[in-house]
């Protein structure tokens, strides 16, 4: 199993200057965590004293808080239309949606 991503990867990604890291922390603290909430979200069922994240769920949640942190209004329309997370998410779902 993997472990969630870090800010520290999501500085990487998203290019950020090491000097600016501290003028950054909480807003990168947040998007990350959002990203990771969203991702549990989408597997269903997630149960934090037992689950852990596969590297497809923690990828699509580094995907994601790219997406939130570069593009927001993409990321809040485009989400598993994105075809990146739509990859890294196929298979990793407990819970589906019945119509």
């Amino acid at each position: 199993m993997a472990d969630w991503p870090e800010v520290e990867e999501l500085e990487r990604i998203l290019d950020v200057d090491p000097q600016d890291t501290d003028r950054y922390q909480d807003t990168l603290d947040r998007v990350l965590a959002s990203a990771i909430t969203w991702a549990k979200s989408k597997r269903g069922l997630w149960d934090e004293s037992t689950d852990e994240p596969t590297d497809n769920l923690a990828q699509a949640a580094l995907r994601m808080a790219e997406l939130m942190s570069l593009r927001p209004e993409v990321a809040a329309s485009v989400n598993e239309q994105d075809p990146t997370i739509a990859r890294l998410l196929m298979g990793q779902r407990r819970k589906f949606g019945l119509a």
